[in-house]
C-alpha cells in the first residue's frame, strides 16, 4: 500500500474523479428505474410482474458479479478489471436504451448489473495508490456515492421520463459511464498490489447458485406467494447450494472468498451491519414515495405525483453527500466505527420518528434528513472498516462481499417492506397502520445494524485477516 504519492503516478485528486463519476453512474442506474416501471411495463406490453424482473435481473448481476469482479481484480489489476467493467455496463445501457421488448431490456439489465463492481475495484485502487492521510476520506465518500446516487436515481426519474423520454433513464447514465471509461484509460493507474492465482470457478458457480435463488425467491415471493413451492424450493436450494459453497471455499486451496476471513469479527459484524443498512434504507426508499404519493382520500397520503414524491427523498441524497467527507474526518480522529456506530443510530431514529409521525409533510422531509445523515456516515465508514481488517490482497474481495451483502439486504428490506404494506390493502391502497409497521421495521434493522456496529472491534484491537490473531 503507498502512502504518499508517487512520482509519475497519476494526481490522485484526478483518479477520485474518475472513480467518483464512474460508481455514480452506477449508483443512479440501479435505483431510477423503480419510479420509471409502470411506464416500462406498459413500453414493453408487459405485467407488474414482469417490470419487476427489471429490478430482479440487475440485482442478480450486481449480486453474484461484484464479489468475483473483485477477487478477479486483486489477482490481474483492479484498473484493467475496472475497464472491463464499465465496458460491459455500456454495452448493457445501450441495449436497456433501444430494447424494443422484455427479454433484451433485461439483457441489457443484466449488464448493467455487473457495475456493482466499480466500487470494490475503486476501494481497492484508493487503498493501492492514494497518500496515507487520504485513504480514510477518499473511501468514506466513494462509498457514500451507493446511497446518493441511489437516492438521487429515485428523485431525477420522474421529471427525466416526464419531459424528456423513458429511454433517457438509459442514456443519461450510459453518457456518464463512457466518459468514465474514457477517463479510466488516461487517469487511472494499474495498482501495484495484486494477488497471483487463479479463479476458482467451481466456487463461483456456486456462488452464484445460491445467491441466484435466494434472491429470486425474496424478489418474487410477493408474487407468488411465501408458501408456493416455487418459492419454498429456491429457499431451500438457497440453503443447501450456500452451505456447498462454503465447504468447497473451506477445502479449496485457492478459495474464490477466504472463509477465515469472513470468520474474523472485524469482517462479519461490518457485513452483518451492511445488511441491516441496506435492507433499512431500500425499505425507506419504497416507502416514502410510496407514502406521499397515496390519495388524500386516505385519510394520510399527500397526493403527490412521481415526481414530486421523489423531492421527499432530496434533502437524503443532499446530506449524504454532504456528511461523506465528514465521515473521513471522523475516521481520521476516531477510527471508522464512531461514524458507523453514530449513524446506525441517526438511521434507526429517522425511521421510528417516521413511524411515529408521518402524517405531516415537515416530518416526513425531517424523516428524510435524518436517514440522509445516518446512512452517509454509516455507507462512509463500512468500506474503511473492511479495508482496515483485511491485507491489501484481499481488499477487493472483501470490499465485493461488502457490497453484495448491501445488495442482498436491499432487496430483502424492500420486499418485506412491500409485502406488509400488501398484505394491509383495503380499498386499493395500504392501511396507515401498514406503512407504521413497515417504518417500524426499517428501525428494527437499523437497530439490528447498531447492534452490530457496537460489537465491530475498537481503534486499537489487533484486526487482522487471521483468526488465531483475532479478539476474541
Amino acid at each position: 500500500m503507498t502512502s504518499t504519492h508517487a512520482p509519475g503516478r497519476q494526481h490522485y485528486g484526478l483518479t477520485f474523479a474518475v472513480l467518483a463519476l464512474a460508481g455514480f453512474a452506477y449508483s443512479i442506474m440501479s435505483a431510477i428505474v423503480s419510479p420509471a416501471l409502470p411506464d416500462i411495463e406498459h413500453a414493453m406490453g408487459t405485467s407488474a410482474n414482469g417490470g419487476a424482473w427489471v429490478l430482479t435481473a440487475f440485482l442478480l448481476s450486481t449480486s453474484v458479479f461484484t464479489p468475483i469482479a473483485g477477487r478477479v481484480g486483486d489477482m490481474f489489476g483492479k484498473e484493467r478489471m475496472l475497464l472491463v467493467t464499465l465496458g460491459i455496463v455500456a454495452v448493457g445501457s445501450v441495449l436497456c436504451g433501444i430494447a424494443g421488448s422484455l427479454p433484451v431490456l433485461l439483457g441489457g439489465r443484466v449488464l448493467q448489473g455487473v457495475g456493482g463492481a466499480v466500487f470494490p475495484l475503486a476501494f481497492g485502487i484508493i487503498r493501492d495508490e492514494f497518500p496515507l492521510p487520504r485513504i480514510a476520506s477518499g473511501i468514506a465518500l466513494m462509498s457514500a456515492l451507493i446511497g446518493i446516487g441511489g437516492g438521487l436515481g429515485i428523485v431525477v426519474a420522474g421529471p427525466i421520463v416526464e419531459h424528456i423520454g423513458l429511454n433517457w433513464i438509459f442514456w443519461l447514465p450510459l453518457i456518464a459511464t463512457v466518459i468514465a471509461l474514457v477517463a479510466t484509460v488516461f487517469f487511472v493507474p494499474e495498482s501495484p498490489v495484486k494477488t497471483p492465482g487463479r479463479v476458482n470457478y467451481g466456487s463461483a458457480l456456486l456462488l452464484s447458485g445460491w445467491l441466484v435463488a435466494l434472491l429470486v425467491a425474496v424478489s418474487q415471493g410477493s408474487s407468488w406467494g411465501w408458501a408456493n413451492g416455487r418459492t419454498l424450493g429456491l429457499l431451500a436450494v438457497a440453503v443447501v447450494v450456500a452451505v456447498a459453497w462454503v465447504r468447497s471455499e473451506q477445502r479449496s486451496r485457492e478459495p474464490l472468498v477466504d472463509m477465515q476471513m469472513m470468520r474474523v469479527r472485524g469482517v462479519w459484524t461490518v457485513n452483518l451491519s451492511a445488511l441491516m443498512l441496506g435492507a433499512g434504507m431500500y425499505s425507506a426508499f419504497i416507502l416514502i414515495p410510496t407514502f406521499v404519493q397515496e390519495p388524500v382520500s386516505t385519510g394520510y397520503g399527500f397526493g403527490a405525483s412521481i415526481t414530486q414524491s421523489g423531492l421527499y427523498l432530496v434533502p437524503s441524497a443532499v446530506l449524504m453527500l454532504l456528511v461523506g467527507p465528514v465521515a473521513g474526518r471522523l475516521t481520521n480522529r476516531f477510527g471508522a466505527r464512531t461514524p458507523l456506530v453514530l449513524g446506525s443510530a441517526i438511521t434507526t431514529l429517522s425511521f421510528v420518528l417516521l413511524a411515529i409521525e408521518h402524517g405531516h409533510k415537515l416530518a416526513v422531509y425531517v424523516g428524510s434528513g435524518l436517514m440522509g445523515i445516518g446512512i452517509g456516515l454509516a455507507f462512509a465508514s463500512l468500506a474503511n472498516l473492511i479495508v482496515q481488517a483485511v491485507p491489501p490482497q484481499q481488499t477487493g474481495v472483501a470490499t465485493g462481499i461488502n457490497t453484495m451483502v448491501r445488495t442482498v439486504g436491499g432487496a430483502i428490506g424492500s420486499t418485506i417492506g412491500a409485502a406488509v404494506l400488501t398484505g394491509t390493502i383495503v380499498g386499493g391502497s395500504p392501511t396507515a397502520a401498514g406503512f407504521t409497521d413497515a417504518f417500524l421495521l426499517a428501525g428494527a434493522a437499523g437497530a439490528l445494524s447498531l447492534v452490530a456496529s457496537l460489537i465491530v472491534p475498537r481503534p486499537g484491537l489487533r484486526v487482522a485477516a487471521e483468526p488465531e490473531t483475532v479478539a476474541a
